[in-house]
């Protein structure tokens, strides 16, 4: 891969990052429920349990169907803490992290600045358990406005456009809303699709 290719990698994934200090009380997850030390807790339930747990699931899967669907397609903005607590950690594909809801919303905004059509508009798997939800879909929009760089670098639009399966892992809270989530997509065809990669 050449040089210049691998610096606009590095350019663009800056691009979409913002990383003032944030002090949370959220705290990233131990991953400690979903260990096998504690598989029994999670089979030897009641089936009231098992119901109530299979309810919340499904309305937290609903509640991000709604977040893809309308609220983030739509760029409904104020309807983000539906689905997002105040100090939500987001996971990026690219190992950066987000920290607070307006953090997040700041980055996921980039995006629409040089892809103002940018929409998840399908779920092809919607799976939970516990506190935890898995959805895969697609994520699309085309390359129409100039995309600035966080070093002040314009890049004018190619009139490309990204189609790409992503999935996204959502650790939720009992006020419904989710304290982390896990953002999986290949940042490289992402790239690749908006024509800034040979």
């Amino acid at each position: 891969m050449k040089k210049m290719n691998l610096l606009k990698i590095a350019v663009l994934s800056t691009c979409l990052i913002n990383l003032p200090a944030f002090s949370a009380e959220n705290k990233p997850d131990d991953f400690s429920t979903t260990s096998d030390a504690n598989a029994d807790k999670r089979i030897n339930k009641s089936l009231e349990e098992f119901k109530a747990e299979r309810e919340q699931v499904e309305k937290n899967l609903r509640n991000f169907d709604d977040l893809d669907f309308n609220v983030y397609s739509h760029q409904k903005w104020d309807e983000m803490n539906r689905s997002h607590a105040e100090d939500i950690i987001v996971n990026y594909p690219d190992g950066t992290k987000t920290y607070g809801l307006k953090e997040h919303l700041d980055r996921s905004k980039k995006i629409f600045a040089f892809a103002p059509d940018t929409e998840n508009p399908i779920h092809h798997v919607r799976i939970g358990q516990g506190n935890y939800t898995a959805v895969t879909g697609v994520w699309r929009g085309t390359f129409t406005k100039p995309m600035v760089l966080s070093d002040g670098t314009v890049i004018q639009p190619t009139g490309k456009r990204f189609e790409i399966e992503m999935a996204t892992i959502g650790r939720w809270n009992e006020q419904g809303t989710m304290d982390e989530e896990w953002l999986f997509y290949d940042d490289y065809t992402f790239m690749k699709q908006l024509g800034l990669l040979k």
